[in-house]
Order: structure tokens, then C-alpha cells, then sequence
């Protein structure tokens, strides 16, 4: 489902053309949304190989002209096969049920906090910018401030790629740096809370929560700072109510979700008004991951780029010893793992010979 999903953000966004896509899926299961991936596929590395279908240049610089040309109306059809197999396990689908809705973001506190929580505010997809010129900026999937001036991040992740212990951290340090007024004595800063809701078990000890606190070694206390982290097991089944929305959490239909607070909510982005916003949701995601990928991708084809360059370099001095005599042409032979043949065949091709009698 991931490489299903990356490479219908780049067609999307314009960046690869799904007729394309097509030689490398199948539509087996066209019904139900989503392509099946052939057997020949053995990593993710897959979705990259598309890359040779593109215009490097322009996915580099960031231009957003049609690379292959982008049907607007397959498109249409990409997002709602999206949309349909969406969980709340998606930060699109999610940031809107809880960013736009105090009631059920009430609801979700309730349960992860086991206490009543009374919310003032909340935002999806909130951007932090980092003050310092070139510093990571975030992204919060929910942000939450309750009555007692309390911030809430919640943050759903699917794999584990982006669950490093230390993103909790980050996250928690740049809502802090906002609390305080100039001014203001540190006393007075509030408690903050990252909630982070796992697709799987972060710490695989079957438990529905994982509360982290700083503590004093020495003594064991608790030390009070007023920094919550809690790790959500998304993959909790208890008969409990923690069971029962990580359940909600996997349904992909309205109907299959036994919350009727989420079931409304969710019903209203899938099926009704705000359809049309999820959509867009979808439109802007691709274009951002693509502008991601392209960055990623850059960084990527420029070590490549690099080792080959190196690569060649050794092998010219190879080329170079054996045509000086330097060294036999079995030897270079063995150490390049090709035939006395296949070698004389590529120094030929970089200006290079075999000396006669060697």
C-alpha cells in the first residue's frame, strides 16, 4: 500500500504519468481501490526506477510544468481510490476528523489521557518554523491547547521510518519555545504532551500506553518538568477503550466504525461536503512529497553520481597500469571480475590499450 501510495502522489502531482505506472501494476483489484503490485517487485526501490522516466532537470528545480503530461481526470479517480481506502491511520484523513473538530479530539484525549479534557483550540497539519535560519521545521498533525493552557501534539505514523524516539523529543522542544513571552518567569511555562499513535507496537510489550518522563536517577522521582511523551500501541485489540478506537482507527468505511462521534465525522470528509476538502488535502500532500522526493532523490542521484565518478577513476588507473606495463592484463582482469576479453574491450572503449605480447 505505501508504493501504491508514493507513486500515486507522483502522478498526482504531475510527475509521472500512470500510464506509466501501469506497466509495472496490475489491476487485479481495481474494485477495491487499489492496484496489486507484481511479483517481480522485491523492494520499495521500485518507485525510484520510475525516475528514469522523468525529466530530471525539471523535478530538480522544482518546476510544477507536466513532465509527461497529467491527466487531470485519471487524477480524480487516483484521489478517490485514495480517499476510500484511507484510515485514521493517515495524517490527511486524521489532521481534518480531530484538526477541525474540538468534539472529537475531546473524545481521542479522553481515551489516551483516561481523564476528562476540556479543548479550546485545535489545528491540523499546524506548522512550527524553526526561528533559526536553516532549522527543521515541523509539521503537527493535531494541535490541541486545552482550558488549562496545556499544548497537545498528536501525531499518527504508519511506519517506522519516521518513529525515532528522538522525533519526540524535536517536537516536544519546539512547542515549548513558543509558551513563554518575553518576559514571562519559566515557571510559568505549561505542560506540554506528544502523542504519538503507532500503526504497530513501538516497544512490543502488548501494552495499550507507554508514558515517558524524565526522572531523577538517584532517587527514582518523578522529575516533574512538566514533558509528556505517550506512545499509542495502534495495534492494541483489549476490550477496553483504548481497543476500540485503535480499532476505529483501522476501518476504512463510515459504517465500520463503532464511535459514532468518528463515524460522523469521518462519514462527513468520505462521503459528504467535506469530501472536497479531502480531496484538496490529497492534491496538496502530492505536491509536497513530491517536492520532497525531488530533494531526496537529488541527494541521492548526486552520491551515485559521485561513487561512479570514483569508480571510473579507479578503473581508468587500472587501464592506465596495464598499458604501461605495470601490470599484467589477467590480473587487472581478476580484479574487475571480467574475462582478458572483456577488459581489452573496455579500455579500447576509454582510449586505452593492451600492450602487443602482453
Amino acid at each position: 500500500m505505501e508504493i501504491f501510495n508514493a507513486l500515486s502522489y507522483l502522478s498526482i502531482a504531475g510527475k509521472i504519468d500512470m500510464s506509466i505506472e501501469k506497466r509495472y501494476v496490475n489491476e487485479a483489484d481495481w474494485g477495491c481501490g487499489c492496484f496489486i503490485l507484481t511479483r517481480d517487485f522485491v523492494s520499495c526501490d521500485i518507485i525510484f526506477s520510475l525516475l528514469a522516466q522523468l525529466n530530471r532537470r525539471r523535478i530538480m528545480s522544482g518546476e510544477t510544468k507536466e513532465v509527461l503530461g497529467s491527466n487531470y481526470g485519471q487524477n480524480d479517480v487516483i484521489i478517490n481510490r485514495l480517499i476510500d481506502k484511507m484510515t485514521l491511520f493517515d495524517d490527511n484523513l486524521m489532521s481534518l476528523v480531530f484538526g477541525q473538530n474540538i468534539e472529537t479530539t475531546e473524545l481521542l484525549l479522553r481515551v489516551i489521557m483516561e481523564r476528562d479534557i476540556k479543548v479550546i483550540d485545535v489545528r491540523g497539519q499546524d506548522e512550527l518554523k524553526n526561528p533559526v535560519i536553516g532549522g527543521r521545521c515541523i509539521t503537527l498533525d493535531v494541535h490541541a491547547i486545552d482550558v488549562d493552557g496545556r499544548h497537545i501534539d498528536i501525531e499518527v505514523q504508519i511506519n517506522a521510518e519516521g518513529s525515532h524516539v528522538r522525533r519526540a523529543r524535536y517536537h516536544s522542544s519546539m512547542m515549548d519555545a513558543r509558551m513563554l513571552k518575553e518576559g514571562q518567569e519559566f515557571k510559568e511555562i505549561k505542560d506540554s504532551y506528544v502523542i504519538f499513535i503507532y500503526d504497530h507496537d513501538k516497544f512490543r510489550k502488548g501494552l495499550p500506553f507507554y508514558h515517558i518522563q524524565r526522572r531523577v536517577d538517584e532517587t527514582g522521582e518523578v522529575f516533574g518538568d512538566g514533558s509528556h511523551i505517550i506512545y499509542v500501541n495502534g495495534r492494541y485489540e483489549g476490550n477496553d477503550d483504548i481497543g476500540r478506537m485503535m480499532k476505529d482507527f483501522h476501518q476504512c468505511r463510515p459504517e465500520q466504525i463503532k464511535s459514532e462521534t468518528l463515524s460522523k465525522a469521518v462519514a462527513y470528509y468520505k462521503e459528504k461536503e467535506g469530501r472536497g476538502a479531502m480531496s484538496e488535502a490529497v492534491r496538496q500532500y502530492a505536491m509536497e512529497y513530491a517536492k520532497e522526493y525531488a530533494k531526496e532523490y537529488a541527494k541521492e542521484y548526486g552520491e551515485e553520481q559521485k561513487q561512479a565518478g570514483i569508480k571510473q577513476g579507479e578503473n581508468y588507473m587500472l587501464y592506465s597500469l596495464v598499458q604501461d606495463g605495470d601490470i599484467n592484463p589477467e590480473k587487472a582482469a581478476g580484479r574487475l571480475e571480467i574475462t582478458v576479453d572483456e577488459l581489452r574491450h573496455l579500455m579500447s572503449e576509454a582510449g586505452y590499450q593492451i600492450p602487443t605480447g602482453a
